[in-house]
């Protein structure tokens, strides 16, 4: 007896988000190096702000990126496309954010010159650009290029996962929910704290295990130590 199902048509963005992450699993060589931190500082840093304007919002993920944003000039190293002859490393950190769509498929709508903006110019972007992706209005040019990708599940509830590297970048960053743990410190003092865990995938062919190490080292002390994210330039 045959199996009943339903055929599904694949969309025009779910072919290509197909074509594009086959060709980054079949000719990038991926490796990942995770990193735990501790979110209580910055989960202060946004209280705060909310205090400050309560009619703007600015959730954690745009806290985050403006984190990512000052690691990357912090480790120009990472801040990259390949080109096949040559790597391009880049100024400013022009991070592409994974957004989910309604109905399915993803989008990368890309915050330029993140390290430059303040905390507020974030969020802002990140909500209009994320209100033009679900109507299909992004243009070309705010989609494609950036120097870097982050990609928060953590609202759905996942702890930890490794993402595909969105070509020609170098490296992506996965970022899992943030959950009150035990920790111990070096004086080997329990204490619970609220920390997430964030995977960073890297392009072998033009990094090395100590540059992914280096960011993540950045990126754990910018979180961890927020008061410098504030700063507007």
């Amino acid at each position: 007896m045959a199996e009943e199902y339903t055929s599904v048509a694949l969309s025009p963005i779910r072919k290509v988000i197909a074509a594009r992450m086959t060709e980054a699993t079949r000719t990038i060589p991926h490796f990942r190096a995770s990193v735990d931190v501790e979110m209580d500082a910055l989960i202060g840093v946004r209280v705060g702000l909310r205090r400050e304007r309560p009619h703007e919002h600015v959730s954690l993920n745009d806290l985050l990126i403006k984190a990512c944003a000052a690691a990357l000039i912090e480790t120009p190293a990472i801040n990259i496309q390949w080109a096949d002859t040559e790597i391009r490393q880049f100024t400013s950190a022009d991070i592409s954010v994974v957004t989910a769509l309604p109905g399915g498929g993803l989008s990368t709508p890309i915050i330029r010159n993140a390290d430059c903006k303040s905390i507020w110019a974030i969020a802002g972007e990140v909500r209009e650009l994320g209100e033009r992706a679900a109507r299909n209005a992004l243009r070309m040019d705010e989609i494609f290029g950036g120097s870097f990708s982050i990609s928060n599940l953590g609202m759905h509830g996942v702890d930890q996962f490794d993402a595909i590297i969105n070509p020609p970048q170098c490296a992506i960053l996965s970022v899992g929910r943030a959950a009150r743990r035990f920790v111990v410190s070096e004086e080997l003092e329990p204490r619970i704290a609220t920390v997430l865990r964030a995977t960073l995938s890297v392009d072998h062919r033009a990094l090395d295990g100590t540059v992914a190490a280096t960011f993540l080292a950045a990126f754990k002390r910018q979180v961890e130590d927020p008061q410098c994210l504030l700063q507007e330039k």
